[in-house]
């Protein structure tokens, strides 16, 4: 199956909408979706940090309000 969005005629919200749309569906189905391999050792060099303090995880409806505020 082809899909064609008009991308040129989108704004930016246009297209994050569209891109929260597809990640809540896929979501909803997220045994269906293979994992890379390497996404286990990245996650795994994430948690290390996060462990000593080097990092930490931030609220995902936070992150996506900021991202937002950043592109109006």
């Amino acid at each position: 199956m082809s899909i064609v969005l008009p991308l040129d005629k989108m704004t930016i919200p246009d297209k994050l909408r569209a891109m929260e749309q597809i990640w809540d569906d896929l979501q909803r189905a997220s045994d269906d979706v293979p994992s890379p391999a390497w996404h286990r050792d990245v996650l795994a060099a994430r948690e290390l940090r996060v462990r000593e303090g080097v990092s930490h995880y931030g609220d995902w409806t936070e992150a996506k309000r900021r991202i937002r505020d950043q592109v109006k």
